[in-house]
């Protein structure tokens, strides 16, 4: 919801700029029409594409991401034992 409320809240902040009149309106309408459909673009991009694309690495990875590497697992508990207090 953050990430749209800022999207449009942007987007509508250049609409006047977009639908302006008078001298240098062409560009003034160029740069707002930009702008307004790369909003756009990033909005579709940030809320739909990136999830899919973290979905379709998660499916292709599998259970890789879930589970340590043996050799970190090694590490980690000598790492525990050499920094525990002996009692």
């Amino acid at each position: 919801r953050p990430i749209l409320m800022t999207s449009f809240a942007f987007i509508l902040g250049v609409v006047p700029m977009a639908i302006s009149t008078g001298a240098g309106a062409n560009a003034r309408h160029a740069i707002g029409t930009g702008v307004i459909g790369g909003m756009v673009f990033a909005t579709f991009l940030g809320l739909l594409m990136i999830p899919v694309f973290f979905i379709v690495v998660r499916r292709m990875l599998g259970d890789k991401l879930d589970e340590p590497s043996k050799e970190f697992v090694e590490r980690q508990s000598e790492a525990n034992a050499a920094h525990r207090p002996d009692r």
